[in-house]
């Protein structure tokens, strides 16, 4: 009976050990490694670590059911355990990159060390209790995994850094433009790569690569001897995370499409995005430019003298005017420094779209292409993927705006939603990482929704509260509002909306696995 009982909970703990190590190491990947945001993140959904509490009460009955039944009844409370971290379709599943990889081989190793341990030094009653103990620590081991690797990771970062570096060095005819904003600079970027090639061998950072080993990749991989500008997505979550990105890169050029409320959890204040931002200004050589959307209040507080802005509204050195948008595109009037013009059209919907694409054409003009030349490049331009993306389904017309979410991009996504003929249908879990001012901006939400949405379909009833009291303050209708636990949910409800009309459906944000 000893050693069947022994087998017993051993069997269980390595199944739990091999279970929750994939499911805290898949949350760690989507906390970008760090383990404050591990933390954070816990301590935020405590629903998902609420079964780390089985084995503990497995551990504490099984002390006092004595010594064969106790190993016992602690490995039934660690096998239910397991039921909750079975693996699940994930929206983003675990990359099993090198990094991971490493990771799973020290937590590997700290398990079998733990289980010899376990063995040799908790023998009788006490082997359920510290049995039980360790599983429900299963969380701590990743982030421990994490410190015992660290100075090898930082090798190997510093290594691929330096080697990055050199090859960016030994291309000095290359142009870097770096590329930051809250939110816009993956639109831009893929707007501006398209407009400089109508001149320019150039390469991007592909799809939302933005960190330092993201870009590092990038030119590890792909930078060539005959690319004459490379353009660099900067991303940041943190202070200083810009002037990271720049001390790899080195600018020549930067633009600055937006600031607001994104990532304040991190950031703490909006001062210290600001600051952030501008650490691509800071950078610049004096022989640099720098391009800064005019329309933002907080880039217009900021900008340096001889900076070139662009805008709709403001009184920007690039202009555009006369814009006119519909359900097929949008037509625009560019007016330069010089008082030139050109008249654009686009297949992308929306004055958001507008002020992006003037902002490449800005950096493509004073790169010497004319605007003559440009307006084709215009015409080629395609939505970028999950990021307004228009497709047409079987009676319905689906806008994936599903990349990410924020103040300003909501009103946008509104905006386009506005400009179409039909049953006006939004699915949003709402937005996220905005800080103490998260319930006020989902409020807000709500209540511009209910001016443009005939019917809302609301992903997680926790996060989306606020959205739901902004529609009904707003006076929508209740019974056109749906509250479902997932996204297939919501839009099983979608499809079931009868009506005459054609849908229009708004996909606004779409939350990974960690929240």
């Amino acid at each position: 009976m000893t050693i069947f009982s022994e087998v017993l909970i051993f069997a269980a703990f390595w199944l739990f050990a091999v279970l929750s190590t994939l499911f805290y190491m898949h949350m760690f990947q989507l906390n970008s490694y760090r383990a404050d945001d591990q933390w954070h993140w816990m301590l935020k959904n405590r629903g998902k670590v609420v079964p780390l509490a089985l084995p503990l009460i497995g551990a504490i009955v099984g002390v006092i059911c004595g010594k064969n039944a106790g190993m016992i009844v602690c490995a039934v409370f660690i096998l239910l355990a397991c039921l909750f971290y079975k693996p699940k379709k994930a929206k983003k599943p675990l990359k099993y990159t090198p990094r991971v990889k490493r990771m799973l081989v020290t937590v590997a190793v700290l398990y079998a060390a733990m289980t010899v341990l376990l063995a040799v030094l908790a023998p009788g009653r006490i082997t359920a209790l510290v049995v039980g103990l360790v599983a429900a620590a299963s969380p701590l081991v990743i982030i421990l995994a994490n410190i015992i690797n660290k100075p090898i990771e930082l090798s190997i970062n510093r290594y691929y850094t330096n080697d990055a570096k050199k090859m960016l060095a030994a291309c000095p005819n290359l142009t870097v433009i770096g590329v930051t904003g809250s939110y816009g600079k993956t639109s831009v970027k893929f707007y501006l790569n398209t407009l400089l090639k109508a001149k320019y061998n150039v390469l991007m950072t592909p799809e939302s690569y933005n960190t330092p080993m993201g870009v590092v990749k990038t030119v590890r991989g792909s930078l060539r001897a005959t690319h004459e500008i490379f353009i660099c997505e900067m991303g940041a979550k943190y202070v200083g995370d810009i002037k990271e990105l720049c001390d790899i890169v080195h600018p020549k050029h930067g633009i600055i499409t937006s600031i607001g409320p994104q990532h304040l959890e991190s950031f703490k204040s909006l001062q210290n995005v600001i600051n952030t931002k501008f650490e691509l200004a800071d950078a610049l050589p004096k022989d640099g430019m720098l391009f800064l959307n005019g329309d933002n209040e907080y880039i217009a507080e900021r900008a340096p003298d001889g900076a070139i802005t662009y805008g709709l509204n403001s009184d920007s050195k690039y202009k555009a005017k006369l814009i006119s948008v519909g359900d097929k595109g949008t037509t625009f009037e560019v007016t330069t420094p010089d008082g030139e013009t050109e008249e654009f059209t686009t297949k992308l919907i929306g004055t958001h779209n507008c002020l992006n694409i003037l902002g490449a054409i800005a950096v493509s003009h004073e790169l010497g292409i004319s605007l003559a030349e440009l307006r084709p490049q215009v015409r080629r331009l395609e939505s970028v993927p999950h990021r307004l993306e228009l497709s047409k389904r079987v009676g319905m017309t689906l806008i994936d705006d599903s990349y990410n979410s924020n103040p300003s991009g909501t009103k946008a996504a509104l905006e386009t939603l506005s400009f179409f003929e039909g049953e006006k249908i939004l699915v949003t879990p709402g937005m996220v990482e905005l800080g103490d001012k998260q319930e006020e901006y989902n409020c807000e939400f709500g209540r511009n929704a209910a001016a443009v949405c005939d019917y809302v379909a609301l992903v997680g009833e926790r996060q989306t509260k606020s959205i739901y009291k902004g529609l009904v303050e707003a006076g929508f209708d209740e019974s056109h509002i749906f509250v479902s636990p997932a996204l297939g949910d919501a839009l099983a409800k979608v499809g079931a909306i009868r009506t005459d009309k054609k849908k229009i459906v708004l996909l606004e944000n779409d939350l990974p696995d960690n929240y």
